[in-house]
Formats: structure tokens, C-alpha cells, sequence
């Protein structure tokens, strides 16, 4: 998560998820990252995350990171929030 101090873009909130929490894209302006507010997955998506073998990739998550479940609809959002935190690492 951003350190305290940072400049967060609101970019978007899962459509049709009323006042209730719910997935949310941010670009943290200064480090150029896509900052997301998701779902936590079930223990059985996490564990197959984990013990999923990728080329080049350690088995497992590792300490400090984590997978979050962000609804297919915010792909628009996600896609912005890409070109704006592309936008970001070229200044």
C-alpha cells in the first residue's frame, strides 16, 4: 500500500455494488502502481494459487504480497488505470 503522504487517483468502483464494500482502483501517482481493493479469495483459490508451477516463478505467495479477486466488469477501470500509471512512469 502507498506510504502515507502519497498522492492516490480514484479511478473506479465495481458498478452495481451499492453503498457496501466493494472492489476499487486507484494509481498511486508517485510510484506509478495500480493500487486495487478487492475480495479475498477462498481458501481453495489461494491454495491453488500458491501450489500453481510458472516458469521462472517461486511456488507459493510470498510473505507481504497477497491475492486479491477483482470482477471481470472493471476491466475498463483497470485498462484506465493502466494508461494513467503508464502516463505517470514516462514523467
Amino acid at each position: 500500500m502507498p506510504e502515507a503522504g502519497t498522492e492516490l487517483r480514484f479511478i473506479g468502483i465495481g458498478p452495481d455494488t451499492g453503498q457496501q464494500g466493494s472492489p476499487t482502483v486507484w494509481v498511486d501517482e508517485e510510484s506509478a502502481e495500480l493500487v486495487f481493493q478487492g475480495w479475498k479469495p477462498g481458501p481453495e483459490l489461494e491454495a491453488r494459487c500458491a501450489a500453481t508451477d510458472v516458469p521462472g516463478h517461486a511456488v507459493g505467495i510470498p510473505e507481504g504480497e497477497a491475492v486479491v479477486r477483482i470482477p471481470a466488469r472493471m476491466v475498463a477501470m483497470i485498462r484506465e488505470a493502466c494508461d494513467v500509471a503508464e502516463r505517470r512512469a514516462r514523467v
